[in-house]
């Protein structure tokens, strides 16, 4: 079992050291030109767009968990799930919405030269969304349920008590809210943080349409603008140790946090949220529905007016093969993964107690590393592979056998399994947690290899865990751009990047069906979570 998960772990870790080998070929000159020009310039960006998207994350995250867990007013039981729609909108699709909304032909600013009596853009202001500040909203209003999700957990399973015992002693919302509460959910807000910050980073469709030159987009223009794979490399690799860093800061924020678990059993009592009215109640209320209505309702209506335009025209016979090519694809990954994270983390449970848990762990870093990253550190390896095979078969057998895997949707299949193992990984472990090791023991006892007892003891306990990672990674798989832009072989689309070519042509207009279609996707695993949060908070109350 160690040798099985050792395997698999290498096979998530080859794109690190394939980053490692070409970065370290690239010849004087090149990295000089990087580090000098493209370095300085491209991290700016980033850590400008970073910090803008940690704050306001962190802000609209933590205030609307605050809202909906300790205060009554109108639609709060709605907005207690609805705040989490967002994370259905790839930040993509979100970027062509907002610079349809707000742009010059857009709806806002047509009602103002409409009122104001312009002509032209040049006789008003109006902000440009086209900017760092406009990216870092565009990707905050769909990022922060991230920050929601974490805190508003932390709050239905602890706060319940502190908040009573600090009403009891005189203090006021205000004063429970920053001196209690937040500190309470510190490590909450990082870890949510941690993950918007993550996408953020992984993003290149919103990126590069909102015209902002982040490291991530500076490693896809190196490759595949310029050809300097040896530069894009180099730059990879800072961008890796950025996120290392990023993951370092977030594990010591949570020092403190299993003081609070061991306390958990005591801080679980039902608490009743403050009724709020009149100005008070319609405040709450607009706080609360405004990310919502930003953060989806003005992605998802422009596509869906886009769809209902365009509707007469029937389904586009590239649309349909997008399609089908994303559900081959995605359901090639998602078995797949499933597959390779149940090795992993039986190998964690059954196997040496001290090896197999590292394994694990290594084996899942690939949710923290760029599509971008992935797609650079497979593509060469596997490229070179395809051609010593098919100089072998024309030496030996004089045939061709093509590029076998990075000519394929292969090499995609291989980027997903990599992004995604994390999380296919997380789902199963948490449930092969929920199983007592008795039954491990049980089936040993009476004679079941480790492999009999996975297959015909805990196997059909982990059913729900395996759906649920299947479905994930099929989601996910279906949503992603950035790998997929990268390694796609001439003439193969997918949904996401069929949505892409469209809008890098400045047809987002025909883009609305498939973007419909990826929001619908998304919406499976918002559901999900709703189911779980919902869940937990009947259990904390």
């Amino acid at each position: 079992m160690v040798a099985l998960c050792a395997l698999v772990t290498l096979a998530m870790v080859m794109p690190v050291v394939s980053l490692v080998v070409i970065a370290a070929g690239g010849e004087g000159e090149a990295v000089g030109h990087v580090t000098r020009y493209v370095l300085p310039r491209a991290s700016r960006t980033t850590f400008i767009v970073l910090a803008g998207v940690a704050v306001v994350t962190a802000v609209i995250g933590s205030m609307s968990a605050w809202l909906v867990s300790y205060f009554d007013f109108p639609g709060r039981r709605m907005f207690a799930w609805a705040l989490m729609l967002p994370l259905a909108i790839p930040t993509y699709i979100s970027a062509y919405g907002f610079v349809e909304f707000l742009g010059f032909t857009g709806p806002v600013q047509t009602a103002v030269r409409q009122l104001g009596g312009f002509e032209n853009a040049r006789q008003y202001w109006f902000p440009e969304i086209r900017s760092l500040g406009g990216t870092v909203m565009v990707l905050s209003l769909v990022l922060y349920p991230y920050v929601y999700l974490s805190v508003r957990a932390l709050f239905l399973f602890h706060g319940g008590r502190l908040v009573e015992a600090a009403r009891v002693a005189g203090a006021g919302q205000w004063r429970i809210l920053f001196t209690v509460l937040l500190p309470l959910a510190r490590p909450a807000i990082v870890l949510g943080v941690l993950l918007a910050l993550m996408e953020t980073i992984n993003d290149i469709g919103a990126i590069e349409y909102l015209g902002v030159e982040t490291l991530t987009f500076s490693v896809f223009s190196l490759w595949l603008n310029q050809g300097d794979l040896h530069g894009a490399a180099q730059l990879a690799l800072f961008l890796l140790a950025l996120i290392v860093g990023l993951i370092v800061i977030e594990r010591r924020a949570r020092r403190g946090r299993r003081f609070y678990e061991l306390h958990a059993s005591t801080m679980r009592a039902e608490y009743r949220p403050i009724p709020l009215s009149g100005l008070k109640a319609a405040g709450a209320f607009l706080a609360c529905a405004l990310p919502i209505a930003l953060g989806f309702g003005i992605p998802f209506a422009v596509q869906g007016g886009y769809a209902l335009d365009y509707l007469d025209e029937g389904l586009d016979p590239a649309l349909g093969e997008a399609l089908t090519t994303s559900v081959l694809l995605a359901l090639a990954a998602a078995l797949a993964t499933t597959v390779l994270a149940l090795i992993v983390a039986y190998g964690a449970r059954a196997g040496d107690v001290r090896i197999n848990p590292i394994l694990s762990r290594i084996a899942s870093f690939g949710y923290a590393i760029p599509g971008t990253i992935i797609a650079l550190g497979i593509f060469l390896p596997l490229a070179t592979f395809d051609n010593f095979v098919d100089g072998l078969a024309r030496s030996t057998l004089g045939i061709s056998t093509g590029l076998l895997i990075s000519g394929s949707g292969a090499i995609i299949v291989y980027a997903y399994v990599v992004r995604f193992m994390a999380m296919a990984e997380g789902s199963i472990d948490g449930g092969f947690k929920k199983l007592p090791p008795h039954l491990d023991m049980a089936a040993r006892s009476l004679g079941r290899t480790a492999f009999g007892t996975l297959t015909q003891v805990l196997l059909p306990l982990m059913r729900p865990a395996l759906a649920t990672a299947f479905l994930l990674v099929f989601v996910d798989s279906i949503k992603e751009l950035s790998a997929t832009i990268m390694l796609r072989p001439f003439g193969i689309n997918t949904l996401s990047t069929y949505i892409y070519d469209f809008a890098s042509r400045a047809r987002v207009e025909q883009t609305g069906l498939a973007s419909l279609i990826i929001i619908a996707a998304g919406i499976i695993p918002v559901a999900m979570l709703t189911r779980t949060t919902l869940t937990r908070g009947r259990s904390a109350g």
